[in-house]
């Protein structure tokens, strides 16, 4: 029998004050529901956080770079499969939507000639193609492609490349050994990732969530809705950091994409309807 959820875990269930689909927050409360999340995960935490600044300091010294994207993805695919619980593969699966979204409707609403991203990744095995790596490569992409922004409203928005999210589209095969919640999982990746990145890739990465701000400022222009970069918890991104409170970098990371979809959706649906 299910241990019954705290009073703050159930008015969880029903805060709908940031824009987030149910689905999401579904997915998110039973993640929460692990016991290993309460249990393992702190522990996990301290020790990866002291692995992953050993990691960090090894890269930085005056030694050849190595990566192996490949080694990476097939490592994380392999762990996803068989010890992710399937509710946090979701959850992954959910952001590479999200995030993509969010891309291609800055690509919509720009005069730029830049090419839609289309990492959708369904099953576990399509991140074997839609890597993280490439996640992050073309966020960059977009920004350098796209040029200086250059504020303006469009007088109709337009979703030609936006992708609407349904779980039931996530094909994540149960095993019973799939245990592990999503913020233990990502303690034991990011020590990985560091390790089998460049130090440039694994600094742009880690980086890269502080565009969260840009992202809303510029969608925000182009919704009349400046307001929106409250949302993004990763701000300036001009001021580089390293691995520290990394965890909950990316954990935000993952929430304000899930924030700005939703938000999105519910503007593309009142004016296709």
């Amino acid at each position: 029998m299910a241990k019954p959820r705290s009073a703050f875990i159930r008015a969880l269930a029903f805060d709908n004050s940031l824009p987030i689909e149910p689905a999401a927050v579904k997915l998110w409360l039973k993640d929460l529901d692990n016991p290993l999340r309460w249990s393992v995960q702190p522990l996990l935490q301290a020790i990866f956080a002291v692995l992953l600044h050993l990691v960090w300091f090894f890269k930085r010294l005056p030694l050849p770079q190595f990566s192996a994207h490949t080694t990476l993805q097939r490592l994380i695919c392999w762990f996803c499969k068989h010890f992710v619980s399937v509710e946090a593969n979701q959850l992954i699966l959910r952001h590479f939507a999200t995030e993509s979204n969010l891309l291609n409707f800055l690509i919509d609403n720009s005069d730029a000639e830049v090419q839609p991203v289309n990492l959708y990744p369904k099953r576990i095995e399509e991140m074997m193609q839609a890597s993280f790596v490439e996640h992050d490569q073309e966020l960059f992409r977009l920004f350098e492609q796209m040029g200086t922004w250059q504020s303006k409203r469009p007088d109709q928005l337009n979703w030609t490349h936006w992708q609407p999210i349904n779980n039931d589209d996530f094909d994540v095969t149960p095993k019973r050994t799939q245990i592990m919640d999503f913020e233990s999982a990502h303690a034991l990746f990011m020590c990985l990732f560091c390790l089998l990145l460049t130090r440039e890739e694994y600094r742009d990465a880690i980086n890269g969530f502080n565009l969260d701000q840009s992202i809303a400022l510029r969608i925000g222009d182009l919704t009349g809705e400046p307001g929106l970069a409250e949302m993004a918890y990763n701000k300036h991104p001009h001021y580089l950091v390293g691995p520290w409170n990394l965890s909950q970098r990316f954990l935000m990371h993952g929430f304000f994409t899930e924030y700005l979809y939703a938000h999105l959706e519910e503007k593309r649906l009142a004016q296709s309807g």
